[in-house]
């Protein structure tokens, strides 16, 4: 897949754990880990932007496209 998510990356720079980002998103630990995996096929635009203010990050730091020759 060219979409990469990069959430345990923010999730190691902001020191916290994803339960703890589940709790404050409002969104079980078990849909954390799934995106933390990319074993998704899409994220709201709301659950991305509460993850955004939880993490103080912005999408692009947590989503990344690269080109299949990458």
């Amino acid at each position: 897949m060219a979409i990469i998510v990069n959430l345990d990356v923010m999730l190691a720079r902001r020191k916290m754990r994803s339960k703890e980002l589940a709790e404050r998103v409002g969104i079980t630990e078990q849909n954390v880990s799934l995106l933390r995996s990319g074993k998704v096929k899409g994220v709201r635009f709301e659950t991305l932007d509460k993850i955004c203010a939880a993490l103080d990050c912005q999408p692009g730091d947590i989503l990344e496209y690269r080109t299949g020759d990458a």
